[in-house]
This record gives structure tokens, C-alpha cells and sequence, in this order.
């Protein structure tokens, strides 16, 4: 089986969907599947630095980058079409990742003339806050091209259950649901703590609360200064760290936020962390906290849990299995929803504890990219074999969130 796996861009600054794919890949390489990924260059509002138009070997899969045009998240490259046009029949399958994309759109439209299966991530970007966002585009882009694309697909991945409900409810039934993992080998040990002291001097001997995401609208900032300026004045000790890219030119008014509440000096902003840096930081944190109005499925929130740490996340983050299992504090999408968890975590840092080692128990046996990529062989099995009826579909959907 020879699997194609295409996303218009992979770079760190665009935040979780590069992730994602480079999971899935090295989660469907573990299976022995020949995996092959093609993207660009572009990384929002900057270039990755890399060797274009030759395959790269990379945990056990292959993947190649193209020039590009971009501006922010439009992405365009005529080299990536015309190897597509060439290559496209060479795979068994392809599989695309994000939607609201003309390059996107372009290579659903020609595995479909092409008849070549094809399935679709959308990667939380069908849900009501995001369809919410910048409205009346995306009404105009789904209306009249990407609803067509999206029904004509052998499968839409979505990453978490209550994205497959938002998704369903928009007319779509051949879902398939496989969350996003983790490696759990990056997780046994996690680096010296003074790693991030040495780079972060004014965080250390402080509870650090720890944001890790990119600064956006949707990622809950401005909830989150109003929690954390009440959380402070009761918890001085407390310093907040939010390390993510400021991919959109948001960074100046969320420091705003701050600023006006009266708490910008406990706060740090580190830019994108990656490597050793970033899970030194989850090392030196005692509190994770995610206070997002919409995720797909945020892998670091499964990197916060698998550090151990207590974690606040918001509804709209989509995991409400983790307060099932209580291995987290899911929480209303509000400041004071927020602000109360933390204080509770705070205030009774045993019990936090306890919420951060169920936490790991549970991501580390549930959430591994290895185990995704044997769900999705599964899907893909099915589809060329064309047997997977919409049945089969709502059956695998409630067959691979048995944990």
C-alpha cells in the first residue's frame, strides 16, 4: 500500500496540523506502509530552511518540500501541481490535510477526476468557532467548492468525538474518528529543568503556569489574563509562560491584555519552543493550562498530560474524556471557569498532582501515534477494498474510541 499524504504547509509557526503530520506518517510507517509526504516551504510568515525537490528520509517515511508562494496561511506552489499532475497515480491513496485551501481544494479535485481514493482532514477547522471566524468567506468557499469536495471524499478524519458530531450535523456521514498521539519514548524522561532556567532566568523559583500554543484569537488569551490577574494576586509566587509563535501579528495585543490588568511583568513570552527547550519547559512547569474557544485535538495538550502535569482546559478544546477519567480540570469556556481551576490546583497541590499522573496513565495507554496509524491502515483497507459503507463508517467510528 503506497500512501500519499499532502498538506500545504508543515512548518512550526503554523502550529498543530504540522504536528499531526508528521505523526500520522511516522504512526503509518510503524505499520510497514509506505508513506510518502508532500508539502512546501512556507511557515507563515517566514521560509523553512531546507533542501527542496528531493525526498528526505524521516522517521521511517519520505518527504519532500517545494517552493512555494504564500502569504500567511494561502499557500501556492506550481512545482507541487505540476509534481502532482505527474505523480498523483504512482499511490494507492491520498490523504489531505486542512481545509479552506485553493491548493488543497485543487488536489481533492484531482484525485477525484482521477479517480484516485482520497480522504480529508479538516483538522478542526469545521467546527462553529471556526466557521465563525472570518464568516462570510468561508461560507462563500464551502457553498461553492469545498462541501462538494468534502462529499465526494472516501473519508473524513476528524480527530476528536465531538468534532465528528459538529461534523455530522453539517450533512456529512462517512466519518472516521482517530485522534492525534503522541511518541511516548519522548515522554520517559523529561530534560533538566535548569535547561529552561538558563534561558528563561526570570521564571526560575516560580510556580510556572505554562501555555503552550500559538498566539491566536482562538487560543483564549485575553480569558486567560483575566484569570491569571485574579490567580496572581492571591499566588504572587505564580509566573505565567506562554511559549508559542506569534504567527499572526497577535502578540501585541494579547500583551495588551496584561498590560491593562496589571500582571505583564509575571508573564513571559518565549517565541515557539521546539526540542529539548520545549519539554524542559513542561518539566519546569507546574501547571498547564489551555483556554482555547475551538480545537481540533490539540496534541499539546496530550504533550502537557503526558508530562504528568495538571492540566485546565476548556470545553472547547474537545477531549471531554479526559474528565471522564479525571486526568484533567475540562472547564466552561469563561475567565471565571478558568480562574477557578487554577486556584484549585494552587491551593490544593496534592490533589493536582494526583490529576497529572492520571493524566499520563491515560494518554501514554490511549494516545500514541502508533495506535492512530493502525486505525487509519484500517481505514484506508477498507476503502480500497470499497467496502466501507456509511454503516461501517459510524461502526469504526465507535469501535476506534473504545479506550
Amino acid at each position: 500500500m503506497r500512501i500519499l499524504i499532502f498538506t500545504p504547509y508543515i512548518g512550526t509557526n503554523y502550529g498543530g496540523i504540522g504536528k499531526a503530520v508528521e505523526g500520522i506518517a511516522g504512526g503509518l510507517a510503524s505499520q510497514d506502509i509506505d508513506v510518502n509526504v508532500v508539502t512546501t516551504d512556507a511557515n507563515n510568515l517566514e521560509k523553512i530552511t531546507i533542501p527542496l525537490n528531493r525526498w528526505i528520509d524521516e522517521n521511517n517515511y519520505k518527504i519532500c518540500y517545494f517552493s512555494c508562494w504564500h502569504k500567511n496561511d494561502f499557500v501556492w506552489s506550481w512545482q507541487l501541481i505540476n509534481w502532482l499532475m505527474r505523480h498523483l497515480q504512482d499511490y494507492d491513496l491520498v490523504h489531505t490535510h486542512t481545509v479552506f485551501s485553493p491548493i488543497v481544494s485543487l488536489v481533492n479535485y484531482l484525485c477525484n477526476i482521477k479517480r484516485i481514493p482520497y480522504a480529508m482532514t479538516p483538522h478542526g477547522m469545521l467546527e462553529p468557532w471556526a466557521l465563525s471566524y472570518k464568516a462570510w468567506k468561508k461560507r462563500l468557499y464551502y457553498n461553492h467548492l469545498e462541501q462538494k469536495l468534502l462529499q465526494k471524499a472516501n473519508a473524513i478524519h476528524v480527530i476528536a468525538d465531538l468534532e465528528a458530531k459538529n461534523v455530522k450535523s453539517l450533512g456529512f456521514q462517512h466519518l472516521v474518528t482517530v485522534n492525534n498521539g503522541i511518541y511516548c519514548h519522548e515522554f520517559l524522561t523529561l530534560p533538566d529543568v535548569n535547561i529552561f532556567y538558563q534561558e528563561f532566568p526570570t521564571t526560575q523559583n516560580k510556580q510556572i503556569i505554562l501555555f503552550l500554543g500559538r498566539i491566536d484569537p482562538k487560543k483564549g488569551l485575553d480569558l486567560l489574563a483575566t484569570a491569571f490577574a485574579q490567580v496572581y494576586r492571591k499566588f504572587p509566587q505564580t509566573h505565567l509562560v506562554i511559549a508559542g509563535p506569534n504567527s499572526i501579528g497577535y502578540l501585541t495585543t494579547v500583551q495588551n491584555y496584561f498590560e491593562t490588568l496589571g500582571c505583564l511583568d509575571a508573564v513571559t513570552f518565549t517565541g515557539m519552543l521546539t526540542g529539548e527547550l520545549k519539554y524542559a519547559a513542561l518539566a519546569a512547569a507546574s501547571l498547564y493550562v489551555a483556554p482555547s474557544y475551538s480545537e481540533g485535538f490539540s496534541i499539546s495538550i496530550l504533550e502537557g498530560m503526558a508530562a504528568g502535569k495538571p492540566c485546565i482546559i476548556t470545553t472547547g478544546c474537545n477531549f471531554p474524556e479526559a474528565a471522564h477519567a479525571e486526568a484533567a480540570y475540562v472547564v466552561d469556556i469563561n475567565a471565571d471557569a478558568i480562574e477557578s481551576a487554577l486556584l484549585e490546583c494552587l491551593s490544593y497541590p496534592e490533589q493536582a498532582q494526583k490529576t497529572g499522573a492520571r493524566a499520563r496513565e491515560l494518554i501514554m495507554q490511549n494516545y500514541t501515534w502508533e495506535s492512530a496509524g493502525q486505525k487509519l491502515v484500517e481505514v484506508y483497507k477498507k476503502i480500497l477494498h470499497q467496502s466501507l459503507s456509511v454503516s461501517e463508517y459510524n461502526s469504526y467510528v465507535s469501535s476506534s474510541n473504545t479506550h
